[in-house]
C-alpha cells in the first residue's frame, strides 16, 4: 500500500494508511497538511526544544522527547536536563519545512514545543481544562475570558487559541531575561486572580476530585513544561488542530471547526497566531510579589495527596 514520493528531499512513504482510529484520515493527509501550513508552524517551533507524539498503525500514541539516532544529521538537536526524568535529553529542533516533513514521514501527528528559546522563556501560559460534558469547549471559552480580564486589570495582554482539544491556552508573550520563578509566580497569580473573579466557574485546584465541575486554570506550565503548537494536529477524534483565534471570535467558534481537513484552508493566506500576538511585555511587580505567596500548585498537591492517604490508612 505504499505510495512513496519526495517533498524537500525528503523521501515519504505508506501516504494511503490510515493515520490512526477514528481520525478520518491518512497519513498523506497529515503530511498535506503540516506541509501546507509549515510557514506558519515553524516559527512557532522554530529554536525550541520540541516533544512530539507519534503513533505508529498497531500501537497506542507514545511521546518522544530523545531524538532518535536513526534521524538523519541534518536535523539540528540540542541537549536539556529533563528534571522529571533526572537525565539529559537530546531534544530535535524543528527549524525548516525539511524538518518538519521527516517528522510528518515518522507519523509525528502532535507538535509540543519548550516555551524557552535559547537561554530564556518567551510566554506566560495559561492552560484551560474544563470538565467533561457537552458544554466543556463554552465553560472553557468562558474560563478564557476571565483570564483575559484578569490580564486586562494587570496590564497585559495575551492572545488565544483552542487546544485542539476540548480546552484553550492564553499565551502572554514576556520579555527576555525573567527569571523562571517569578515568571511561574506571575502565571500563578493571574489565574489566581481569574478565579476570584468568578470562584463559580472557575478553580486553581490542582488534584482534580477538588475541582467540582469547574474550568480548572493550569498555571503550571512555566519552566520547563511544554504546550502544543498553534497549527499542530491533535491524536483526536476527526484529527482537530490547535488553533489561534480573535479573543471576540472565541465563543462562535469549536473545537471541530479546525481539522486537517480544513484549517488551511481557514487561513486565506494569513498567519493569525503571529498576528494576534502582542510585543513581548514586563510583568509587572505587583502581580510577581502575589505569586510568590501563592503555592506552588504540583507540590501543595504532593503535600495534599500524601495528607489524604495517611488519613485513609488510618480510618
Amino acid at each position: 500500500m505504499a505510495s512513496d514520493e519526495t517533498r524537500d528531499g525528503v523521501a515519504l512513504t505508506n501516504l494511503d494508511q490510515p493515520l490512526f482510529d477514528e481520525a478520518g484520515a491518512t497519513k498523506r493527509d497529515l503530511v498535506d497538511y503540516l506541509d501546507a501550513v509549515s510557514d506558519r508552524i515553524v516559527p512557532a517551533l522554530r529554536g525550541r526544544a520540541l516533544s512530539v507524539i507519534r503513533v505508529r498503525p498497531g500501537q497506542p500514541p507514545f511521546m518522544q522527547k530523545n531524538l532518535p539516532k536513526y534521524a538523519p544529521e541534518w536535523v539540528k538537536s540540542v541537549a536539556h536536563w529533563a528534571e522529571a526524568s533526572r537525565r539529559q535529553v537530546t531534544y530535535a529542533l524543528c527549524d525548516d519545512r525539511k524538518t518538519l516533513l521527516w517528522f510528518a514521514n515518522q507519523r509525528a501527528v502532535e507538535y509540543h514545543p519548550a516555551l524557552f528559546a535559547g537561554d530564556h522563556f518567551t510566554h506566560l501560559v495559561l492552560d484551560l481544562d474544563p470538565p467533561e460534558g457537552s458544554e466543556a469547549f463554552s465553560l472553557a471559552v468562558r474560563g478564557a475570558l476571565l483570564v483575559r480580564q484578569a490580564l486586562d486589570d494587570a496590564g497585559l495582554t495575551g492572545a488565544v487559541k483552542t487546544s485542539g482539544a476540548k480546552g484553550v491556552h492564553v499565551f502572554v508573550p514576556v520579555v527576555a531575561g525573567i527569571p523562571v520563578e517569578d515568571l511561574a509566580a506571575a502565571t500563578r497569580a493571574v489565574a489566581a486572580r481569574a478565579e476570584r473573579v468568578d470562584p463559580a466557574l472557575a478553580t486553581t485546584a490542582f488534584i482534580r476530585e477538588d475541582r467540582a465541575g469547574k474550568v480548572f486554570l493550569d498555571s503550571t506550565r512555566a519552566g520547563g513544561a511544554t504546550v502544543v503548537a498553534a497549527y499542530s494536529p491533535r491524536v483526536r477524534p476527526g484529527a482537530p488542530v490547535s488553533f489561534p483565534v480573535p479573543w471576540d471570535d472565541l465563543d462562535r467558534v469549536a473545537p471541530g471547526d479546525f481539522t486537517i481537513h480544513t484549517a488551511a484552508g481557514l487561513l486565506k493566506g494569513a498567519d493569525p497566531w503571529a498576528e494576534l500576538m502582542p510585543e513581548p511585555q514586563r510583568l509587572p511587580a505587583d502581580l510577581v510579589e502575589e505569586g510568590h505567596t501563592i503555592p506552588i500548585a504540583r507540590v501543595q498537591a504532593m503535600h495534599e495527596g500524601k495528607r489524604r492517604a495517611r488519613e485513609r490508612r488510618s480510618e
